[in-house]
């Protein structure tokens, strides 16, 4: 059985095993990582659903990616 490292948490000073399969931080313990990730998805998701954005980004690359230099 190997032997993982220990860590001290960041945020919360709790250690923790350092696991290859721990979702998250290196540095954080996994409940201080599911926080922060969860706080992450939250905070996303207002630019990922407004259409107005992302039709007018679209249209700002198409015409970066294929306007015509003379």
């Amino acid at each position: 059985m190997p032997a993982y490292p220990i860590k001290t948490c960041v945020v919360c000073g709790e250690e923790f095993e350092l696991k290859p399969s721990k979702p998250g931080f290196a540095n954080r313990c996994r409940s201080c990582s599911e926080e922060e990730l969860s706080d992450a998805g939250a905070k996303s998701d207002g630019w990922k659903t407004d259409k107005d954005a992302h039709a007018a980004r679209r249209e700002a690359m198409r015409n970066m990616l294929y306007r015509k230099d003379s």
